[in-house]
């Protein structure tokens, strides 16, 4: 059974398809906190921008949705201004959303080397009495591998026959893996991690880092089995400069 918050969320998301200003009464006006750099906050905000895209025939598919505690982060594929993939993060307080993030990038049209796309694979969450589980083992991959670069510990995170990868960049297998992590060590960094977010099987880190001289936001949406990742995707977004921002309350 999908919860009032998880429905609640996905359609304030079709309302972009739509306009209608009634998707967005689940957002506390006087509370509400935006942290898309780019997007004025309150209902007015959202909104107005709802009626915009609206008049673009735009295409919102959600693919995935979870709930933690008062967090609901769903995986979003859409078609307006252009092509993307998304994570949107949402906060509820009293029953209504409070506070808001997201992180986009380009879908491309081609799948990745190893025939995957940024949003195909399992959808169905399971194993949800080792949520707590889960979460601590991804704490201490990103804190250990991505952060702190010691990539001979990806065999005690990374399942050695099973690894499947929807980076657009990258391919199946921890022996891929552990190349394209050797490769990006002078480009891409993982500094820092704001927000872990997980529903049973499912764990969502939230990072940030650069690309190379970019300041950069990672999305990283990793699948468990076993205690073991077996699937990941991720969105990179870059954070705007502040001379862009039109809203004080930066990306994380």
């Amino acid at each position: 059974m999908v919860s009032k918050k998880k429905e609640q969320i996905c359609a304030l998301l079709k309302g972009i398809e739509t306009g209608d200003p009634e998707a967005v009464a689940v957002v506390n006006e006087s509370k509400y906190i935006q942290h898309n750099p780019l997007t004025r906050e309150g209902n007015v905000g959202l909104a107005e921008l709802f009626k915009r895209l609206a008049k673009t025939s735009p295409s919102v598919d959600i693919l995935r949705v979870f709930e933690d505690g008062d967090f609901v982060f769903a995986h979003t594929d859409y078609d307006f201004n252009e092509v993307e993939v998304g994570f949107e993060v949402f906060r509820f307080e009293d029953g209504l959303v409070v506070e808001h993030w997201d992180n986009l990038q380009s879908k491309p049209g081609s799948p990745n080397l190893s025939g995957h796309t940024m949003l195909d694979g399992t959808r169905k969450v399971s194993d949800f009495g080792r949520t707590e589980e889960n979460r601590g083992i991804i704490r201490a991959f990103v804190e250990e591998v991505l952060v702190g670069r010691q990539l001979s510990r990806l065999d005690l995170y990374v399942d050695s026959n099973g690894y499947v990868e929807h980076n657009p960049h990258m391919a199946d297998g921890l022996p891929a893996l552990r190349d394209s992590l050797e490769g990006n060590e002078k480009g891409r960094r993982y500094d820092k991690t704001h927000r872990l977010l997980a529903e049973g099987s499912f764990v969502l880190s939230v990072s940030e880092g650069f690309l190379g001289d970019d300041h950069i936001s990672f999305y990283d949406l990793f699948r468990l089995a076993d205690g073991k990742i077996v699937e990941h995707w991720d969105t990179v977004d870059p954070v705007p400069p502040r001379s862009e921002w039109v809203n004080n309350n930066g990306k994380f």
